[in-house]
């Protein structure tokens, strides 16, 4: 197991667009594995390779009381409707902001055997990460989603711990 550190807003490497897997090979699942266990300990719901400095399109998307899952070389095919919601990351800590993001979204990719895979999802927490996690891929974070960073907000760690239940999400 090895755990890698998750890099922060302002390192260039969550800026570039990520590079498309030609081969899901064992280096890509190894890849695969660290993010989810790097995702786990970081207490996020998604994560994506360049969040680790990886400059790959790989995500892994981990639903509460559900198995995490992989998807490489993700990309929206389709997306409808619009929602506010509030939203975190764990390249963004300590902060949230309400963005706008789509209610329904299908996301197509490979799975860790390189097999294709297309996943649908509609106003729920999956929908947000999967678009969350997207945008990490093409070097977008949701701060870009904002108006100004200035509606960025605070957590207050001294008086509530967000969790997996609560709306603003640490999305990745």
């Amino acid at each position: 197991m090895t755990i890698r550190p998750i890099r922060y807003l302002g390192d260039p490497v969550l800026r570039q667009p990520a590079k498309k897997v030609k081969r899901v090979d064992d280096y890509i699942r190894r890849l695969i594995f660290d993010m989810t266990e790097s995702m786990i300990e970081a207490q996020g719901v998604g994560i994506a390779a360049p969040q680790i400095g990886v400059n790959l399109r790989v995500v892994v998307i981990g639903m509460p009381d559900e198995h995490p899952f992989p998807i490489v070389n993700p990309e929206v095919v389709k997306k409808s409707g619009f929602r506010e919601l509030d939203e975190g990351c764990l390249s963004v800590p300590g902060y949230h902001g309400l963005v706008s993001r789509s209610k329904k979204v299908v996301v197509k990719g490979l799975d860790d055997k390189g097999h294709q895979i297309r996943i649908t999802a509609e106003e729920n927490l999956l929908a947000q990460a999967l678009e969350h996690e997207v945008d990490h891929v093409n070097g977008t974070l949701y701060v870009d989603h904002l108006n100004s960073r200035d509606e960025l907000i605070k957590i207050d760690t001294s008086s509530q711990t967000l969790n997996a239940e609560d709306h603003s999400e640490n999305t990745d």
